[in-house]
């Protein structure tokens, strides 16, 4: 073994390094969350090449956004590999298509869709049908929905009987939309992202010279997140690979969320079944996240899937997450810039925290805040870095410097540059300036990182072409700024600093998962959405949209899940001590019910009651009565009875939470229920 292949196992830990070398057969690896899996896949990639076991332009790297394809790229590149294709599923095909397309089709390439829900608005329109924006969008992600999971028309009618489908619509208008949509994109020659793998995989089966030119290319894969892989990018894979098993993949059956978009986690579990040859590592140590955060996200997994990996870690404790309960959407998100600025004045960087939220309409709330503060923040999922104005001016006149930037460091060449654009060390304050400033100062910093351990000044043109490949990839540099994001939008990504916020029910879990399935995979979601958090772990909600005295809203069911956690007003003035949430104790359950919880059980695990306790409470609730003039049930309910003899409140605090007891009834009958309960 040659001494640079010995350099890339001692970064390794012993689970990494059996990824790295195993190549005897098909590897499998579960990988928890902050474990490592990027450096043990790229380490596999790049010992391989090292061993010489296969040849660098021989190996596809397979992952689902282009930033975790364009962050393998810039590790194997720092690993000296970077003729290795490291892509998403759709611009592998994308590419294998467009080079092949003459071989078996005539005329141009089709235009790609971007966005398929103008043109289902329009054929709805055109179907006499009602639309919106909500409803072509959950159209369209129902569309997508049937081609991942390998459904024609027929094939779908049958399965959509059984799912909730978008708005106030019927299986058979569901269909009538995936005819048309099918026929207006014959007409206009397009294809969408899904038709890229449908077609490709299409062509693999019916041109066998096309199938084996791509194998020979192709020979080992590494396929991550494996967890998400639906059933139509398994059959492109199946077929990229042919009768060969040169495989390894990486997932996590805790991380599924995009079931709902055809993924199939079971892909995951059976694969060790269709290849009984593999090798399946597990990798739980977490290098992400301290102990306390670690053993919250531990105490969620709990009430997952049995098979649920259990994370491990040496780092150190930390602050332990806190929950904190504001009155309004307006306080909290003012609550949760406030703790932020805090973080911010004690030296944290913005770009290191993050606020996370369900559904991208709680965004504007942050926004808002935290421009009034002049804390500056990057919307994922908004403008593009890339298409942003100043951006592109930018590489223009980079590509201008080309030639005149020789013998210089990078950074200096490139701040050089940008200084023609207004570029300065220090920034503007607060607004569109500033927001211009930070785009040109994240190509500063992506300079710094290439100079990085660099003796010699990294050439400009290195420099270019890794812009040109973030640009086709749209693998954004990191812009200084707080990080607003959905959780789905958070997934593969790390802060030392999360705020998760919105943790009502309705929420999360989302009000239409009303499945047991449905509600697995919010649980899952929000298990993504903790582990992204480093050193602190803030979890808040609010009573209300906006002040008032209406039914307030109520936490989410799986904060209750997550055992010991500081738990505060939004405001400060009242604190509890770090507690065990509400759990069954008898089968350790979340408790969802305000009778469950005032009872601590489950509604349909066997109670505890003093049977002779709530005979003597019958009793008095009769002489009571009589007494009043009331009927019994009046003066408390059976069910109030019951949760009395069971928990045996000790004082007026204990027995105003149980259900039925009011301010009212606690006056009346708070103390004599006391004495009773005391003989």
């Amino acid at each position: 073994m040659n001494a640079s292949a010995t350099a890339l196992l001692e970064a390794l830990d012993e689970e990494q390094r059996e990824v790295a070398t195993h190549f005897d057969s098909p590897v499998i690896v579960l990988a928890g969350a902050g474990t490592g899996k990027t450096r043990a896949m790229t380490h596999r990639i790049a010992y391989g090449i090292a061993t010489e076991v296969f040849p660098p332009n021989h190996v596809l790297a397979l992952t689902f956004t282009a930033k975790a394809a364009g962050e393998m790229r810039s590790r194997l590149r720092g690993l000296g590999v970077p003729a290795v294709q490291a892509r998403t599923f759709h611009s592998a095909a994308l590419r294998q298509l467009r080079f092949f397309w003459d071989r078996f089709a005539d005329g141009d390439f089709p235009r790609i869709i971007d966005n398929k829900a103008g043109i289902i608005g329009s054929v709805m329109q055109s179907l006499g049908m009602e639309t919106s924006r909500e409803l072509t969008r959950d159209v369209a992600s129902e569309i997508e929905f049937a081609a991942a999971s390998l459904l024609g028309v027929e094939d779908y009618a049958t399965k959509a009987a059984a799912r909730d489908l978008p708005g106030q619509l019927h299986v058979d208008d569901m269909v009538r939309i995936f005819e048309a949509y099918g026929e207006a994109k014959t007409r206009g020659r397009l294809l969408d992202f899904d038709d890229v793998l449908l077609v490709l995989s299409g062509v693999l089966a019916e041109y066998p010279a096309i199938a084996a030119e791509i194998r020979d290319q192709y020979r080992h894969f590494v396929v991550d997140e494996f967890q998400d892989v639906s059933p139509l990018q398994f059959d492109v894979l199946s077929r990229w690979l042919g009768p060969r098993d040169n495989l390894c993949v990486v997932g996590d059956p805790a991380q599924t969320i995009y079931s709902f978009a055809g993924a199939d986690a079971s892909l995951l579990g059976t694969l060790g079944t269709a290849m009984p040859e593999a090798r399946t590592i597990r990798l739980v140590r977490n290098y992400r996240s301290s102990k306390s955060i670690v053993a919250t996200a531990n105490s969620l997994l709990r009430h997952t899937a049995k098979t649920a990996l259990t994370l491990r870690t040496d780092n150190p404790d930390g602050r332990p997450p806190s929950m904190a309960e504001y009155p309004s959407d307006e306080a909290e998100a003012t609550g949760v810039v406030q703790a932020i600025s805090a973080e911010i004045r004690a030296g944290r960087r913005p770009r290191n925290i993050a606020v996370l939220f369900r559904t991208n309409g709680q965004s504007p709330a942050y926004e808002q805040a935290l421009a009034a503060a002049g804390i500056p923040y990057v919307l994922r999922g908004g403008e593009r870095f890339f298409a942003r104005k100043e951006v592109k001016e930018a590489v223009l006149m980079l590509k201008a410097a080309r030639a005149t930037s020789s013998g210089q460091r990078l950074p200096e060449a490139v701040m050089e540059v940008l200084g023609s654009l207004g570029f300065t060390r220090e920034p503007p304050g607060p607004g569109a300036s500033r927001q211009r400033w930070e785009s040109l100062k994240a190509l500063v910093d992506l300079a710094e990182e290439h100079q990085a351990g660099q003796e010699l000044p990294v050439p400009m043109a290195t420099f270019i072409d890794d812009l040109a490949d973030r640009a086709e990839h749209q693998f954004a540099p990191d812009i200084e700024g707080v990080t607003l994001a959905s959780f789905h939008a958070a997934k593969g990504l790390e802060w030392d600093s999360v705020h998760l916020v919105g943790l009502s029910e309705g929420l999360l879990p989302i009000s239409y998962a009303q499945t047991p399935r449905a509600i697995a995979e919010e649980r899952r979601l929000f298990y993504v959405a903790l582990t992204r958090a480093g050193r602190e772990l803030r979890m808040s909600w609010s009573l209300a949209r906006f002040e008032s005295k209406q039914r307030p809203r109520q936490s989410s069911r799986f904060l209750s899940e997550l055992g010991q956690v500081d738990h505060t007003m939004g405001d400060g003035s009242r604190t509890a001590k770090s507690a065990t949430l509400n759990r069954c104790r008898r089968c350790g359950r979340a408790l969802v019910s305000q009778v469950d919880r005032s009872v601590g059980r489950c509604s349909d695990c066997p109670a505890e009651v003093d049977l002779d306790l709530l005979d003597r409470l019958r009793q008095w609730r009769v002489r009571v009565g009589m007494e009043q003039g009331l009927p019994p049930y009046l003066v408390l309910t059976d069910t109030s009875l019951s949760v009395i003899a069971e928990v045996r409140p000790r004082d007026l605090a204990e027995l105003a939470r149980v259900p039925g007891v009011g301010a009212t009834k606690l006056e009346l009958y708070g103390k004599a229920l006391l004495s009773l309960l005391s003989e």
